[in-house]
C-alpha cells in the first residue's frame, strides 16, 4: 500500500502535467510558440504511474508526445516552458523545442520524435547499466503505433537475449497518428508480442495511476534482479488530436472520445482519494491552484528569458575533443 504523501504525490504530479499541456495549447493558439506541440492530455497516469516507479538516477526515454513522461520524471516546469518558447534557459537552451527535451542529471535521456526510435536507444543505456553494476533501470516510453516498427522487435529481442534492465511501457492511445489500432494490427493487446520472445508483458489500465504504478514496479524490481526486460503495455486514451490544430474529427467520433472523457485519469484518482480518506476535495483543490500559480509563473520565466544567439547555433551540437 502506498503512503499517504505518495498518493498525494501522484495526484500533485499528474494534475501538473495537464495544467501544463494545458497552457501549452492555449499558448500555442495564441501564436507564441514556434513548432508543432504534441499534447498528452489523457495519457497522465501512464507517465506518473510508471516514473513514480523508478528511482531518480534511473533513466527513460520518451516520444514527441513527451512533456508528460519528462514532467514525471521530475522536469521543472518553468525549463519546460522555456523549452517550449525557444529560449536559452530552456533543458536545451531553446534548441531542441517541444519534441526533444532532455536532461542527463534527471536521468532523461531525452524525447525523439522519430516513431520506435527510442526503443534501441534505451537498450544502450542498459547495456551500460548492466556492465557497470550499478542497479539502474531504463524506461522507454513508446506508441501503439512504433509497436509495428522494425526497431520495437529488435529492441524486445536484443533486451531479451542479453537479460537487459529494459522496461518497455506502451502509451497505447489506440490511435496511430490517425489509424485506429484495429487497422494496423491483428492481436488486440500489444502485451502479447512479449511472449514471442520470451519476456513478461502485461496489459493494464492506462488510465488508473495505481494499477500503472503497480505493474511497473514489479518490472523495475524484476529487473533490478537481473531478471531481465518487460514489456507494460497501458491502455489510455489522447483527448486532442495526434498534435495541437489537428480537429481529430475524420477518424474519430466525438461520441467516442466523449465516452473516454468519462475515464479521465485525473478524475478516478481524485475520486480515489477522497473516498479512501486520503485527501478532501477543498486540500485537492488548494494543489490545484499552487499548481495554476506554478504554471503561469513558468510562463513569465519562459517570456522574460533571451533569445538564444545566431553565434551559439552549432555549440551543444559537436565536442570540442574527443572523450574516451
Amino acid at each position: 500500500m502506498l503512503s499517504k504523501e505518495k498518493l498525494i504525490d501522484l495526484y500533485h504530479k499528474m494534475k501538473l502535467i495537464r495544467l501544463f499541456e494545458e497552457k501549452a495549447v492555449e499558448l500555442f493558439y495564441k501564436g507564441l510558440l514556434p513548432g508543432f506541440i504534441h499534447s498528452s492530455i489523457g495519457q497522465e497516469a501512464v507517465s506518473v504511474g510508471a516514473c513514480s516507479a523508478l528511482k531518480d538516477d534511473d533513466y527513460i526515454i520518451s516520444t514527441h508526445r513527451g512533456h508528460g513522461d519528462i514532467i514525471a520524471k521530475g522536469a521543472r516546469v518553468d525549463r519546460m516552458m522555456a523549452e517550449l518558447f525557444g529560449k536559452e534557459t530552456g533543458y536545451c537552451r531553446g534548441k531542441g523545442g517541444s519534441m526533444h527535451i532532455a536532461d542527463l542529471d534527471l536521468g532523461i535521456l531525452g524525447a525523439t520524435g522519430i516513431v520506435g526510435s527510442g526503443l534501441p536507444i534505451i537498450n544502450g543505456a542498459a547495456l551500460a547499466c548492466l556492465l557497470q553494476r550499478n542497479d539502474r533501470v531504463c524506461v522507454c516510453f513508446f506508441g501503439d503505433g512504433a509497436s509495428n516498427t522494425g526497431s520495437f522487435h529488435e529492441a524486445l529481442n536484443l533486451a531479451a537475449i542479453w537479460n537487459l534492465p529494459s522496461i518497455f511501457v506502451c502509451h497505447n492511445n489506440l490511435y496511430a497518428e490517425s489509424t485506429p489500432q484495429a487497422s494496423h494490427q491483428k492481436v488486440k493487446d500489444i502485451s502479447i508480442r512479449a511472449e514471442g520472445y520470451g519476456i513478461p508483458g502485461v496489459t493494464v489500465d492506462g488510465n488508473d495511476v495505481l494499477a500503472v504504478y503497480e505493474s511497473v514496479y514489479q518490472a523495475v524490481e524484476r529487473a533490478r534482479r537481473s531478471e531481465g526486460a518487460t514489456l507494460v503495455e497501458c491502455k489510455t486514451y489522447r483527448f486532442l488530436g495526434h498534435y495541437v490544430g489537428d480537429p481529430g474529427t475524420s477518424y474519430r467520433k466525438k461520441e467516442e472520445v466523449e465516452e473516454w472523457k468519462k475515464k479521465d485519469p485525473l478524475v478516478i484518482l481524485r475520486k480515489k482519494l477522497v473516498a479512501m480518506g486520503i485527501a478532501t476535495d477543498e486540500k485537492l483543490k488548494g494543489i490545484d491552484d499552487r499548481i495554476r500559480r506554478e504554471i503561469e509563473e513558468a510562463v513569465i520565466f519562459a517570456q522574460n528569458s533571451k533569445d538564444p544567439q545566431p553565434e551559439e547555433a552549432l555549440e551543444d551540437v559537436y565536442l570540442d575533443k574527443y572523450i574516451p
